[in-house]
């Protein structure tokens, strides 16, 4: 979205400057040290800011903005920190921001021209064997990422968009596919933070922490918001959602990974470079996490008047060309007190079982949901969609959706 991009590039470009001037005229590090570190902690971290947004109900725009900006900023992130920690003088400003734009364009081009690819093949190429598709899509992602490095592009961008188009393409066994992508995202967090673990000497932390908390202090009150406020002026944001988007910018282990990159290069005082960046990101991580659904509750955005969405996951079935739907209904749902007749599901479509208190029962057309409820829904390949629309219109307008102007096929904003 275009709020992402501008945030991705040019609140990015402003947050490195503040926070690389904090670093030099306050702390007193040389400014290709100062630089590296206010580009490394000005990239927000993915795997932060989704598992804290999960648990805060937040407006839709704002989760969009937020996780799209983590995926997207760490493709120009890079390319300063590795350009940076280049032996030799730093390029001009001007020839360094082309270099970015040039590298993103080119990531995002080759992103999209696999994505597109690999999702027509999975659709039209039948594969001998279900468990083929989830090797299949991390096959198309790699080849992104290789793609656009040999292109000279940005292989996270590349990589990045090549996924959301994929995740989005509603590809055979979607189910196992997004297990098995869980895991090896699992598995790889793991990973990191063992190589973290052998990376940080503790009793080396002790000279840096004040450095670390001065230069944190000075990106999270002064470089962030002023990134958030310039990137967002054209797009009239309410300050409210503005203010939130300023302290939800969360770091996470990616910065600290990023750190490495001086260490590899050979920079002088790198060591430095990574544990100030290591305190940094522990610290304000703790701080910014927990308040987070504080903050979103004072600025009146965090409790939503709007019934809770219902969550649908869908497990094909080949053969009958059919769909199981497992429906939750949580708090705040209207579907609570509707029969099962009044959810009118499309012709081809019906709930099949309900699962209340830890008991399975087969419910008749007068059985009253609750909430809580689990529902088995077998619906037709044809009516699928419509019946997850309906579905979704039910939990959010009760019994009545569809005769007090929401529309079936309204899908969440």
């Amino acid at each position: 979205m275009p709020i992402a991009a501008v945030l991705s590039t040019v609140g990015v470009l402003v947050s490195v400057f503040i926070t690389a001037g904090a670093a030099h005229y306050v702390v007193g590090l040389d400014w290709r040290q100062a630089l590296i570190i206010g580009a490394v902690v000005s990239s927000t971290d993915a795997a932060a800011v989704f598992s804290v947004l999960r648990n805060v109900p937040l407006p839709k725009r704002v989760t969009g903005v937020l996780e799209a900006e983590s995926g997207f900023n760490d493709a120009p992130v890079v390319i300063m920190v590795v350009a940076f920690s280049a032996t030799g003088p730093i390029d001009s400003w001007y020839y360094l921001l082309g270099e970015v734009l040039l590298e993103l364009a080119i990531g995002a081009a080759i992103g999209i021209a696999v994505g597109w690819i690999g999702a027509y093949g999975l659709k039209h190429v039948a594969l001998p064997a279900s468990g083929l598709y989830p090797i299949a899509v991390m096959a198309i992602a790699v080849a992104a990422y290789a793609a656009g490095a040999t292109a000279h592009g940005s292989g996270f961008l590349a990589v990045y968009i090549a996924s959301l188009i994929l995740g989005n393409a509603k590809l055979p066994h979607r189910p196992a596919t997004r297990g098995f992508a869980e895991g090896l995202g699992w598995i790889a967090q793991i990973g990191l933070f063992v190589l973290l673990g052998l990376l940080v000497t503790p009793h080396e932390l002790g000279d840096d922490v004040v450095p670390a908390l001065v230069i944190g202090l000075f990106l999270t009150v002064l470089a962030r918001p002023a990134e958030v406020v310039l990137s967002l002026l054209p797009f009239r944001i309410p300050w409210r959602e503005q203010a939130l988007m300023s302290w939800a910018g969360l770091r996470g282990a990616v910065p600290i990974v990023l750190a490495t990159i001086p260490m590899v290069a050979g920079v002088g005082d790198s060591r430095r470079i990574f544990n100030i960046v290591f305190v940094l990101v522990i610290f304000y991580t703790l701080v910014q996490g927990p308040t987070l659904p504080w903050l979103a509750r004072r600025l009146r955005l965090g409790a939503s008047s709007d019934p809770a969405d219902l969550g649908i996951e869908s497990a094909p079935l080949e053969r009958l060309r059919g769909h199981l739907l497992s429906v939750a209904i949580p708090e705040g749902s209207r579907m609570h007190g509707v029969e099962v007749n009044e959810l009118r599901l499309p012709a081809g479509s019906a709930v099949t079982l309900v699962v209340r208190d830890g008991s399975s029962f087969v419910p008749l057309p007068s059985t009253t949901l609750r909430r809580g409820d689990e529902l088995l829904v077998v619906a037709t390949d044809p009516v699928r969609d419509a019946a997850e629309d309906r579905l979704r219109a039910v939990g959010r307008g009760g019994k009545l959706a569809g005769w007090l102007g929401q529309q079936d096929g309204d899908r969440p904003a």
